[in-house]
């Protein structure tokens, strides 16, 4: 009998990828909402039109302070050559669903925001996509990849990474290339983890490979193990 490990680890490459998609699509969503900027005033009297983007990300996360470094940088050079400016507001989902939620509200209602990129979990996007639909607010995510949260069900919801079905063809390829006739997924109790399970089990009894049975790993304060 095999185990097959499904973690949520990510690597610096892919990430770097899905920023550079997602600012791709903000691009779009920039000027496809262009119209409904809020002009300011600068102190050379010249007219800066500014387009308010909320960030909701776990900022207190060492990867996630390397896609704000990004993301920053990026800002930067859009906005040097450009009369239109875009003006981020980050806050600090801590990790935490409710948090994230209550950062996406204080972003619509007050600081009237026209989109909003994040949040960093599938689990915290599943809450969030449900506000920008009702207030019309484009949630675009880099980092949401559970199956369970469709787009097309959600048109203010925007992902912009592969969702997790994607990995499920290549992992039955391997195990089809041992010629194992048993699995066992480890997978985490998580939005990614469950998400990704029914889907690999159809794939890989598509190779005749059985699953009889699959082990759950229970998070420790949110995360599996202290190596995850």
């Amino acid at each position: 009998m095999n185990f097959l490990m499904i973690g949520s680890m990510r690597t610096s490459i892919h990430k770097c990828c899905q920023l550079g998609t997602l600012f791709l699509v903000f691009l779009f969503v920039f000027h496809y909402l262009g119209g409904h900027g809020i002009t300011v005033m600068a102190a050379d009297a010249k007219e800066v039109e500014k387009f308010k983007v909320g960030v909701v990300l776990d900022l207190d996360v060492a990867e996630v302070k390397v896609y704000v470094t990004s993301m920053n940088m990026a800002l930067h050079d859009f906005n040097a050559s450009r009369k239109r400016k875009l003006d981020f507001h980050f806050r600090n989902s801590k990790e935490n669903i409710l948090d994230a939620a209550s950062a996406a509200i204080d972003l619509i209602k007050h600081e009237e925001v026209q989109a909003i990129i994040g949040p960093t979990t599938s689990a915290q996007t599943v809450f969030m996509m449900h506000l920008g639909d009702r207030s019309h607010v484009p949630v675009i995510s880099f980092s949401a990849t559970t199956p369970s949260i469709s787009p097309s069900q959600n048109p203010y919801f925007i992902r912009t990474t592969l969702n997790d079905t994607s990995q499920v063809n290549a992992i039955a390829a391997i195990v089809e290339a041992f010629g194992w006739r048993e699995a066992v997924p480890l997978y985490a109790d998580t939005e990614y983890g469950k998400g990704i399970i029914p889907y690999l089990v159809d794939a890989l009894q598509d190779i005749n490979t059985r699953v009889p049975y699959r082990s759950v790993l229970e998070l420790a304060n949110g995360r599996v193990g202290a190596g995850l």
